[in-house]
């Protein structure tokens, strides 16, 4: 079954990848299978692979509270400042 997100008036399915250094990233596509945003970041600290690192400003802004929402992700349990944005990480739900 199909994860989904529902953000900005649209339903988005919910598709996870890896990035380069091994991070959790979770993509939305939209119902035309278009991607729609990348509501995660890889970045250079260490988590556990249960764990994902959420945008959330500029364009992703309110992602997070979609992604709690639709039970993706658990509230976040750090915050990671990252030059003038703050990332959060947080527990994958499985």
């Amino acid at each position: 079954m199909t994860k989904t997100v529902k953000f900005n008036g649209e339903e988005l399915n919910v598709k996870m990848a890896k990035y380069e250094n091994g991070q959790n990233a979770i993509q939305l596509i939209d119902q035309d299978g278009m991607p729609y945003m990348t509501a995660s970041v890889g970045h250079a600290i260490n988590i556990s692979d249960d764990d994902v690192i959420i945008k959330d400003y500029s364009e992703n802004e309110g992602i997070m509270a979609s992604l709690i929402e639709a039970g993706i992700i658990d509230k976040p349990y750090c915050e990671v400042p990252s030059g003038f944005v703050t990332l959060y990480v947080a527990r994958l739900r499985k």
